[in-house]
């Protein structure tokens, strides 16, 4: 048994929530109505743009990788379900789960910057420490992610060999599946997390396609082997070109050399 032959991930739409911590960033807490603060983060909709983010997304899709896919996934976050069915994928069944739901941001969801601040500082100072472990009071760390995103890969590996599989989710969830495939190191991760290249992002609407099939020689491979990343509705955001998907391996001494960056505290 083996992985897909496509992996077709999609981020879902600009949301209700990504609008309030934009202003909110910006200054402006508006959005944080009593209304807004007692919806829970997994009710939250897309916004107009967003539902135009993923017609985008689904033209793109259609254009080039196909029409049709053998399985079908969303979180089961609403914002997720909504971005599935604006792509427009005409005979599409989707299995919507809540293994695929956005990443536990406990007491730190749906409050303003400021206040997650100001509340949180302590929490915020711990992120500094390992962003892939970093756990938010009462919420996940992306490691934790990454265990309950792995039941679906094992289901992928289990009863999608060889087919087509599309995923609509969250930016984070996305991150946990490219650790997996990647089996990428925290470090690693650190490195990605705090770039400030467009191209190392997750916008809403993006698209990450894996596949089995080398897109120079046209060959199967046995793994995943290739990635490319796009952003329809943006694409200075992402080069669309595709890349190998290279899976570190570490002889004694590499790992030596790897870890030299970190000095030694307590001789």
């Amino acid at each position: 048994m083996g992985m897909p032959q496509d992996l077709v991930l999609v981020r879902h739409g600009e949301s209700e929530g990504n609008v309030a911590s934009k202003q909110s960033r910006e200054g402006d807490n508006s959005a944080f109505t009593d209304e807004f603060r007692a919806r829970h983060p997994s009710m939250w909709r897309l916004t107009d743009r967003g539902r135009g983010q993923l017609k985008q997304a689904g033209a793109w899709i259609k254009k080039n990788i196909g029409r049709t896919f053998d399985r079908y996934y969303t979180s089961s976050h609403i914002r997720a379900m909504e971005s599935a069915a604006h792509l427009k994928l005409a005979q599409a069944q989707w299995f919507a789960t809540f293994l695929l739901r956005e990443r536990e941001w406990g007491e730190l969801a749906g409050i303003p910057i400021d206040e997650r601040e100001s509340r949180y500082a302590e929490d915020m100072k711990r992120k500094m420490q390992s962003p892939f472990y970093w756990q938010p009071t009462g919420g996940e760390s992306i490691a934790q992610v990454c265990f309950r995103v792995d039941r679906l890969m094992q289901t992928l590996h289990r009863e999608c060999d060889g087919k087509r599989v599309i995923v609509v989710c969250h930016g984070e969830v996305m991150w946990a599946i490219r650790v997996l495939i990647e089996r990428m190191t925290q470090m690693r991760f650190r490195e990605l997390d705090e770039s400030s290249a467009p191209w190392d992002r997750i916008n809403n609407g993006q698209i990450i396609h894996y596949t089995r099939h080398n897109p120079e020689t046209q060959h199967i491979d046995t793994y995943i082997k290739w990635r490319r990343s796009i952003c329809p509705w943006d694409q200075k955001r992402a080069s669309g070109n595709w890349e190998p998907v290279i899976r570190r391996r570490f002889s004694n001494q590499q790992l030596l050399e790897y870890l030299q960056s970190i000095p030694q505290l307590v001789k």
